[in-house]
């Protein structure tokens, strides 16, 4: 497994990590064995960043990823999250909280549920449009002088939140959306992170599963699958982006990977900045998304990839409206 920084003044990782929601949630149902093999996996391969955050699966992935990394602590750059709250009556209904005494208690809760001394990476997981983002890293920070959390990262925070937070304390990753149908962050967020020295780690590098070209109808997904809620799984916007995946389909064919692959190796060519955490709860895709490290794309690839997929080619929102709506803008 090939490695890289994560940001200017971070630890060097897998320059692929595992995320780890879809074992407890969003997916369908999944096997705790599997996803244990799954993450065990990883690890052998050499992919030591996990992924996971305290509302997946309302505490139950972090527990799961505790149970699997319980006797390979050494071996793992572990990441989790707090800020979106979830009831446990109706999982449904989410807030976010980015109260600095809430941030402690959320914080020393997953260390418990992980079953660790020290979180590697801990994000604020959604932006608090009603706490400023000065007092929630202030907190934070806190955390860290306190040996509790070793990084601190935001996910799907503004250009002008990244630079706000930077300043109280230096900030190593962010996370956000990014793919080829997930073009956003290239706009305004890789520049700023780039100007300070902050880590890029893309979620849903795989566009929901929809890049690896095993969706073909929307019958395809379960029931309890999310994204039958999804605007890009929806009717005429399944079709439009179902017709941009047969032309990768298409050129990953040629090039003898998968699209899956192919996919990843794009965004892995975007910059050695970018670490992507495609999420499985299958030792099989955890197999093949390693292998996308050795993929090696000329400039006439990335061309052509970009000529598939520009800015904004995807048809849809990518969260429902409610969701949309708790992304820092």
């Amino acid at each position: 497994m090939k490695t890289r920084w994560l940001g200017s003044r971070g630890p060097k990782v897998s320059a692929i990590g595992l995320g780890c929601m879809g074992m407890s949630q969003s997916y369908g149902r999944a096997s705790e064995t599997e996803s244990i093999a799954a993450i065990n996996r990883a690890l052998d391969l050499g992919i030591d960043f996990l992924d996971t955050a305290d509302m997946y699966g309302i505490g139950e992935n972090e527990i799961l990823v505790g149970k699997a990394i319980k006797t390979r602590r050494s071996e793992v750059f572990l990441a989790t999250k707090f800020g979106i709250v979830r009831s446990a009556d109706d999982p449904n209904i989410r807030g976010v909280n980015g109260r600095p005494e809430y941030v402690r208690s959320a914080c020393e809760a997953s260390l418990r549920r992980l079953g660790v001394d020290t979180i590697d990476l801990y994000y604020q997981h959604r932006v608090d449009p009603h706490v400023p983002i000065e007092e929630t890293v202030g907190a934070m920070s806190k955390l860290f002088q306190e040996g509790k959390i070793r990084y601190l990262g935001l996910s799907e925070a503004s250009a002008k939140t990244i630079e706000r937070a930077n300043k109280v304390h230096p900030i190593t990753a962010i996370q956000s959306e990014y793919s080829l149908w997930t073009r956003d962050p290239e706009e305004k967020i890789l520049p700023v992170c780039r100007r300070l020295g902050i880590g890029f780690v893309p979620y849903s590098p795989l566009g929901r599963g929809f890049l690896t070209g095993q969706i073909k109808h929307f019958e395809d997904l379960a029931q309890d699958d999310f994204r039958r809620t999804s605007p890009r799984f929806q009717g005429e916007n399944f079709a439009k982006n179902m017709q941009l995946v047969r032309a990768v389909e298409k050129m990953a064919a040629e090039k003898h990977c998968l699209p899956s692959q192919l996919a990843l190796a794009w965004l892995l060519a975007q910059g050695e900045d970018i670490v992507p955490i495609p999420g499985t709860k299958h030792v099989k895709y955890v197999n093949e998304n390693a292998a996308a490290v050795d993929i090696v794309l000329s400039n006439a690839d990335l061309a052509e990839l970009n000529a598939i997929f520009p800015f904004g080619a995807a048809s849809g929102a990518r969260y429902p409206e409610a969701m949309m709506k708790m992304l820092n803008k």
